[in-house]
């Protein structure tokens, strides 16, 4: 029987250098590791992994594939997912609650909703935990509009920053609570984008002045450890896409206050445009710290790890910052909670 109180001992075994780490986040192929796989992980180091979908079966063989992959960098690294709710939502029944899409939960739960979040995303963190999983790519804290697109707008907390703000520092909490590093996303904003970056780059015209709103909630949780970059043209400051714009980058510093470890979106998003080398070579540029390529194509990883290079300098200090961030989960009734987050939805 697996031994939860024993996982959760290795999953935080204290402070880890990460000096020689590649600044990427990988992923793999399938459910096992390839020995190819291995050997090139072992070779390059990233500094931590994603799982996706095609990367789940059951839960004995996602804790022996987590393993497996820490043991080839040889230290404890992150293992994202992306574990939302509703559509985006890698761990399905009966590894995972079957969650709803976060803004019908927002929407259902009405004055509840910040605490009826935290409590989702403290039983998510539970599930991830027990699984060998300790990154979730949440909170997403764009703020959503009517014209959103649909890929998106579900996936968002609300319509006004305050809204979106509160209900982004429950989910932060609920994670960090569990024992699950939280990853803001997409900074600096992505709910005006009215096209899907996962196909196409998504261009938007808001003044300045505007696009303060979408600022907003990112600059209220600029304290969180780890950010993912929006994939789109704010064109009322840079005709670049935000990932490899430096000024966009100088902005989500300075002007947003965020001082973690930024990542890429998906560098494999048709938004971008260029190979896998120029995309990656053209985010560490602009200020991005890792590089996150997700469809474990072993060609195009090879070529994202070379351009990528090594942390180093700020970026190695914010790896740091993140594997010192993670936590032991807090001694909770799950059931409890499970019931608790039952009433505020259905009285």
């Amino acid at each position: 029987m697996f031994c939860a109180q024993g996982r959760e001992r290795r999953l935080h075994p204290g402070r880890h250098p990460v000096s020689q780490l590649s600044a990427t986040i990988l992923g793999c192929e399938g459910l096992v590791l390839t020995p190819g796989e291995r050997a090139f992980f072992t070779d390059v180091q990233p500094f931590a992994f994603i799982l996706f979908s095609r990367n789940i079966d059951n839960a004995d063989q996602i804790r022996t594939l987590c393993d497996d992959l820490r043991s080839c960098v040889g230290h404890h690294a992150p293992i994202l997912i992306d574990q939302e709710g509703g559509r985006v939502q890698r761990l399905r029944p009966p590894l995972a609650v079957e969650w709803l899409p976060p803004l019908y939960q927002i929407k259902q739960a009405g004055t509840n909703a910040a605490r009826s979040m935290y409590l989702r995303s403290r039983i998510q963190a539970h599930e991830l935990i027990a699984l060998g999983i300790d990154s979730n790519c949440a909170p997403l804290v764009d703020v959503a509009t009517a014209d959103t697109h649909p890929f998106l707008q579900n996936r968002c907390y609300g319509f006004a920053p305050n809204d979106v703000i509160e209900i982004g520092r429950a989910v932060t909490d609920g994670l960090m609570d569990g024992g699950v590093l939280p990853v803001l996303k997409h900074i600096p904003g992505h709910g005006r984008a009215q096209q899907d970056s996962h196909l196409e780059l998504p261009r938007v015209s808001a003044s300045s002045k505007e696009l303060s709103t979408d600022f907003a909630p990112f600059t209220a949780l600029n304290d969180l450890a780890m950010g993912m970059t929006a994939h789109l043209v704010y064109e009322a400051i840079d005709p670049d896409p935000a990932t490899i714009s430096p000024k966009m980058m100088g902005l989500i510093r300075n002007d947003i206050g965020f001082d973690g470890l930024i990542m890429t979106d998906d560098i494999s998003m048709q938004a971008l445009e260029g190979n896998m080398t120029q995309r990656s070579a053209a985010s560490i540029a602009a200020g991005c710290d890792v590089v996150l390529h997700c469809n474990g194509d072993m060609a195009e990883m090879q070529d994202v790890v070379a351009a990528s290079g090594t942390l180093s300098g700020k970026g190695l200090e914010r790896a740091q910052a993140v594997l010192d961030a993670r936590k032991t989960p807090n001694t909770v009734d799950i059931d409890a909670l499970k019931a608790e987050l039952e009433t505020l939805l259905n009285g």
